[in-house]
């Protein structure tokens, strides 16, 4: 699906199997009619008219229709469900890094399947339908009011059904106006070389990474896999790289009193001249005023 925005919604009828595939994107699956086996972190489950399959970013799902089933599926992209998390807790949270990491430990499971059952379901079928309709020539900003005031009520009815972790927050999560910057999104499957090296680079942030020796991690030329990488991510390895290492940053600089050397060094960066830079592009602020203004709201 090569569109852009933070929406899209399409409704097709599956009668062949479809291999395990992961989007760099949130997925709502609404089951409309048929019945399905799903393949996923869960291991194989069926799913029935009535049943909603969530998944989050990466997360590699496949079916095997019993006959065939049509399906409406909502691609959300990650940077504008975060957002919708900041706002839903931003007494609580420093920032929209702050909001990511609250996700991830609010829904750490990453694929679901959610019950709610023919009936509930199907009072969202006439909002699923224009959702499909408003998304399917692209975006449109005529209409992007009416498309999440449509996304907000199915998510009404939705979220309930969602399973969450109990997590505690610390007193320096407090509210502030530093926001990442959100990136454009393809809502396209991820090829799993592409996969395997974002969760190299998100389980390790701090080893010495190259290009060739991710490329040769994932068996694909160095060449392949920036070809590959920008595609599913919309940047090269290296850059994908600086953010995680920016995330983890203003992670320590937030919720530990490492002097920023160390902490810059705890997420692999090993010049502070560089580290600074990088982070300032990420974040707009410098890594030591980023700390001062968390110590602010925490003290305010």
């Amino acid at each position: 699906m090569s569109l852009y925005g933070p929406l899209v919604a399409r409704t097709k009828a599956v009668h062949a199997p479809i291999a395990p595939v992961a989007y760099d994107c949130v997925k709502l699956i609404f089951v409309r009619d048929g019945s399905a086996v799903l393949l996923s972190e869960f291991g194989e489950k069926p799913v029935r008219v009535g049943d909603v399959i969530a998944l989050g970013a990466s997360t590699l799902c496949g079916s095997e229709p019993e006959g065939s089933a049509t399906v409406t599926t909502l691609y959300l992209d990650r940077d504008y469900v975060v957002d919708q998390i900041f706002w839903q807790h931003a007494a609580l949270l420093s920032d929209r890094l702050d909001a990511k990491d609250l996700a991830e430990d609010l829904y750490s499971e990453p694929a679901q399947i959610l019950r709610l059952g023919e009936n509930r379901a199907g009072m969202l079928t006439p909002w699923l339908d224009e959702l499909v309709c408003l998304t399917l020539d692209g975006p449109c900003p005529k209409r992007f009011y009416r498309m999440q005031a449509l996304l907000f009520a199915i998510l009404d009815v939705v979220m309930p059904y969602v399973s969450t972790t109990p997590t505690r927050r610390s007193h320096s999560q407090r509210r502030t106006t530093i926001s990442s910057r959100p990136g454009e999104q393809r809502f396209a499957p991820l090829r799993d070389e592409a996969r395997q090296a974002a969760e190299l680079l998100r389980s390790a942030p701090a080893a010495r990474w190259t290009l060739n020796r991710l490329a040769e991690s994932v068996h694909l030329s160095p060449s392949q896999l920036g070809r590959v990488f920008a595609e599913a991510y919309g940047k090269s390895p290296m850059s994908y790289l600086a953010t995680v290492r920016a995330e983890g940053l203003a992670r320590l600089l937030r919720e530990t009193d490492l002097p920023i050397t160390e902490a810059m060094e705890q997420v692999g960066w090993r010049s502070r001249g560089h580290a600074a830079r990088t982070f300032s592009q990420a974040l707009g602020v410098t890594p030591s005023r980023y700390r001062e203004l968390a110590r602010q709201r925490a003290a305010a």
